[in-house]
């Protein structure tokens, strides 16, 4: 029997800009070296099999495909007559072991389906059509690969890999599809992500072309949307890679179940969050949490250090307390005894917290465009990052913010240039828009001593902010996420 522990090539999307995030935390978690495609959103890293259900546990990742060839410098015809290349590419493709691993993660998606129907939500649906298992996913993934050994060698009349070596590879994989169903052909599409000038072809061309060449290889049937196999031909300029989709929705829907209006992806505010680099202990304040995305992810993996988040809008508060409830009902009888994490109605230009006694202050900032306008950001930023500064630690404190009002952004910092450094920026595409994460240290001025802690208040609009009698302290109205 071929080995389940082979080593594949497996590709990711991430947020454009955290790629090296993104690669820093594959190192981590799966001790692999993931490298940064050319076309941004990508990286590219090499497991065994056996790895494969801790990919999918990665925070950082969006979209998880496997490879099935990587052309680096692939010559392209320079007419439109595409169709034959296409043809030829199909056939000569390594499509094997590629299958077999969509075989096997079809299994840890079974399983994982199945454990979450217990409480099934429509976020937790991920439509796979073909998940009829009753079992329930093994702690440990050799467990899971001798659940599938055991399953193929039930279904299989002879092994695909044990065949000689002439035996072609149309053979194989026509066996392969006998494995799967037996009678009912596969149903699959092809997906084409192409970037380039140089192309005399679309990339509906190009899906089109390559997926009747696919569909002549395999005999597979052609479906849009109830598709059981989606090849991915992704192209830049004259790199091309062939893959093989092991998710069917992203990554990123795994936390929020209420959504706001600009509810941000928990795959950027894991990001985010590792830009901060967090310690045993730390004080993490999120001042205008929305519905909750950055300290939600910040809670489930640093369990050592403390996420206070507030907003001064109380539909957010209560979105975030929802979801709040929602990670807690999953988690419940798991390892979480309590998530330590508060939440709070509040104004953020008037915290209700000690100066000098956070760690680390992150956020999504107003845009300006959905939310808020770039008119009251010029008031509202400068007030924001001298209330931030006040909260901050002198000389350790250090703020990550997001914010797509760059030109506001940098002028409110360059006012608040004796307690603010920036160090530096990671530019980033948020819904289309080239936004940037600004990570800023905390000088070791003490607030009150200069000039930029002295700002005249009487020109701010009086419906911008939360009265006083509002705000909501932390020993008052706050919800403890351990006690929900």
């Amino acid at each position: 029997m071929q080995e389940l522990d082979q080593t594949v090539t497996i590709g990711a999307t991430v947020p454009t800009g955290f790629e090296h995030t993104a690669a820093e935390e594959v190192l981590e978690k799966l001790e692999a070296t993931a490298r940064v495609s050319k076309n941004r959103g990508r990286i590219y890293f090499d497991i065994t099999t056996d790895k494969l259900l801790k990919v999918h546990q990665l925070k950082s990742l969006d979209n998880l495909f496997v490879v099935v060839k990587e052309y680096d410098d692939y010559q392209f015809k320079p007419t439109k007559e595409m169709q034959i290349d296409w043809q030829e590419l199909a056939n000569k493709l390594p499509w094997t072991n590629a299958l077999e691993v969509w075989k096997l993660n079809n299994s840890i998606k079974k399983k994982k389906g199945r454990r979450k129907r217990t409480n099934p939500t429509k976020s937790d649906q991920c439509g796979n059509v073909d998940a009829k298992s009753t079992d329930t996913v093994p702690s440990d993934p050799e467990e899971l690969c001798e659940d599938l050994e055991a399953l193929e060698v039930k279904g299989n009349q002879r092994d695909v890999s044990s065949q000689p070596e002439n035996y072609s590879e149309t053979e194989k994989h026509s066996e392969i599809q006998d494995q799967e169903s037996g009678v009912t052909p596969l149903k699959f599409r092809v997906t084409c992500n192409r970037a380039g000038d140089k192309h005399c072809f679309a990339s509906n061309d190009a899906a089109r072309d390559f997926g009747g060449a696919v569909q002549e290889f395999f005999q597979w049937k052609a479906d849009m949307t109830k598709f059981d196999v989606e090849v991915l031909l992704n192209i830049h300029n004259n790199e091309v890679v062939v893959g093989i989709a092991l998710t069917v929705e992203s990554l990123h829907r795994r936390n929020i179940t209420h959504f706001g209006p600009t509810t941000l992806r928990s795959t950027l505010a894991y990001g985010m969050l590792r830009l901060c680099k967090p310690q045993v202990s730390d004080v993490i304040v999120d001042p205008m949490c929305g519905t909750g995305a950055i300290p939600l992810e910040g809670v489930m993996e640093w369990q050592n250090s403390f996420f206070l988040a507030g907003d001064n809008n109380g539909t957010a508060v209560s979105r975030s307390r929802s979801n709040i409830k929602h990670i807690l009902k999953r988690t419940h009888g798991g390892s979480f005894s309590g998530l330590p994490l508060d939440i709070v109605q509040w104004d953020l230009c008037n915290l209700p917290m000690r100066s000098s006694s956070v760690d680390i202050i992150i956020t999504d900032m107003p845009f300006g465009k959905r939310m808020g306008s770039k008119k009251k950001n010029w008031e509202l930023y400068p007030l924001c990052l001298r209330e931030m500064a006040r909260v901050c630690k002198p000389g350790t404190g250090k703020a990550v913010l997001l914010t797509q009002d760059k030109k506001c952004f940098l002028k409110a910092l360059s006012q608040m240039e004796g307690l603010w450094w920036k160090l530096h920026t990671v530019w980033v595409n948020v819904g289309g828009l080239h936004a940037g994460v600004f990570v800023l240290k905390r000088t070791a001025v003490v607030f009150g001593t200069t000039p930029e802690d002295v700002m005249d208040l009487v020109n701010i609009p009086k419906n911008m902010f939360l009265s006083k009698r509002n705000v909501c302290s932390a020993s008052g109205s706050c919800l403890r996420a351990g006690s929900v």
